[in-house]
């Protein structure tokens, strides 16, 4: 693990692997760079320079008093630059909002791949009345896998096969570390509004994946975002939900690291 200190002072750790053109991968809810992209990671390194970051808070990464979005743009800004090159950039779930606002703070974006970030021109209809609350209520009362079940239940709508997956994994009690986290992000991300005016000249070539599987709603999301960004394309992973990472590796690396790499 490297690290690097964000704007405010905040060390930001990251797994350097392999050796090729650079890769930055930023995960998602609930994890933490291995949580996330540990089966990708193996496969990913034959043929990049792969930078996975942790998010602060999250892993060997610190934390700040003052938790905002702008600070995780920041964060992710800082790990691009160690780069000294422009990054092929990878974002799955907020970690795909995340790499996307970025992308407009700094000149070394080369590619960006973007997998159902829930970047949507309205936040209205995202999360259930009261979800996030009930979550807080959860943390309150110590009950971090009441956080977590919710959050892949009645946030990303995850289908109970997928969620099997996850459970029997060793790491998913790193996510209920990282349970704490959980409701601060969803406030930033009901707050944010995707505004399609402002990437009308964004000429990042940009891949965007929804698994095959997924709600229709990542769907609807996959095309608002395709009709805003000029450069982009939609990818469909067959067979697929949320977290193809897991639950098929060599199909995300093929369609991932094709387009990274053509």
């Amino acid at each position: 693990m490297d690290a690097v200190k964000s704007r405010d002072g905040t060390p930001i750790a990251y797994e350097l692997a392999g050796s090729g053109p650079p890769l930055v991968l930023v995960h998602g809810s609930t994890s933490d760079h291995d949580t996330a992209y540990r089966f990708v990671i193996p496969l990913l390194e034959r043929y990049f320079t792969v930078r996975a970051l942790d998010r602060r808070g999250r892993g060997d990464s610190g934390d700040g008093p003052d938790y905002s979005l702008e600070r995780e743009l920041d964060d992710v800004v800082a790990v691009i630059e160690t780069a000294g090159e422009p990054v092929n950039l990878f974002g799955h779930g907020f970690g795909a909002l995340l790499a996307l606002e970025a992308s407009l703070r700094t000149a070394n974006v080369g590619k960006l791949g973007l997998y159902e970030g829930g970047i949507t021109t309205s936040r209205s209809t995202v999360y259930p009345p009261g979800t996030v609350e009930r979550m807080e209520t959860f943390l309150e009362d110590g009950n971090r896998d009441g956080v977590v079940g919710t959050f892949m239940t009645d946030i990303i709508t995850m289908s109970t096969d997928d969620l099997s997956v996850l459970r029997s994994q060793p790491r998913w009690l790193e996510r209920l570390k990282n349970a704490h986290t959980i409701p601060r992000e969803l406030h930033a991300d009901r707050d944010y509004r995707f505004d399609p005016a402002r990437f009308a000249n964004f000429d990042v070539p940009t891949l965007i994946v929804v698994g095959e599987r997924s709600p229709e709603s990542d769907h609807a999301d996959a095309e608002a975002l395709v009709a805003a960004l000029p450069s982009s394309r939609i990818e469909v992973l067959p067979g697929q939900g949320h977290a193809a990472m897991h639950t098929s590796p060599e199909l995300f690396v093929a369609a991932v690291g094709d387009f990274f790499l053509d």
